[in-house]
């Protein structure tokens, strides 16, 4: 069996998508060794929820947890990669997914056909529903990941998605790229950074079959 580690971060460039309303991402040298000084430094502009990252309960309830938060529990350990083909994916396909207590889930849908990172935000692109939603919170998963910007819809379901997984305490790991990713079982790595107060934060996410 292959053991190596899959990196499933979305790589971060400057002009890659984002959330509309979100600032874009600016990555650029502000000192350059080809430019004579003594060390190259970057700086890094974009918006805490862009490209691979978790969301935080801070980020949709106002007394919420924040990213320094988050139990190093909910993104280590062991998790399945699923696949669904629904755009909405409602209590139906995931009652056949049959969601254990504590699992991690991370689901792969029509958006990884693609890689999404230069393209233009899709405003369909495949999501849970609110009834999907309720369902993984009353079966006490612990962490769900998807292959887009956002684990709810853009025009139907968002809020209310994110309210009910995060109001359960299941966090959300979302902008992850499976697209060469076989579903079946795996290790979970995905560490964000520790922002004070961070409603959210990118991510480094990895997993290896198991």
């Amino acid at each position: 069996m292959n053991t190596t580690w899959i990196d499933i971060s979305v790589p971060l460039q400057t002009g890659m998508v984002h959330w509309p309303g979100d600032p874009a991402v600016q990555i650029a040298r502000t000192s350059d060794i080809a430019r004579g000084d003594h060390a190259n430094v970057s700086t890094i502009v974009m918006g805490a929820h862009t490209g691979t990252h978790i969301d935080a309960p801070l980020h949709f309830l106002e007394a919420g947890a924040g990213i320094g938060e988050m139990p190093l529990e909910a993104v280590i350990g062991p998790a399945r990669v699923v696949a669904v083909p629904d755009r909405r994916i409602g209590r139906a396909a995931l009652e056949a997914l049959d969601p254990q207590p504590g699992e991690r889930l991370l689901f792969k849908t029509s958006n990884s056909d693609a890689d999404w990172v230069l393209h233009p935000f899709q405003e369909d692109f495949a999501h849970i529903a609110l009834d999907g939603a309720e369902l993984l919170a009353a079966r006490g998963v612990r962490t769900v990941g998807v292959d887009y910007l956002s684990v709810g819809g853009f025009r139907t379901d968002g809020t209310a998605v994110h309210r009910t997984l995060l109001g359960a305490g299941i966090w959300i790991i979302e902008g992850l790229r499976l697209l060469h990713v076989p579903p079946g079982a795996y290790d979970l790595i995905c560490l964000p950074l520790r922002l004070v107060h961070g409603d959210g934060a990118p991510a480094r996410a990895v997993l290896r079959p198991r």
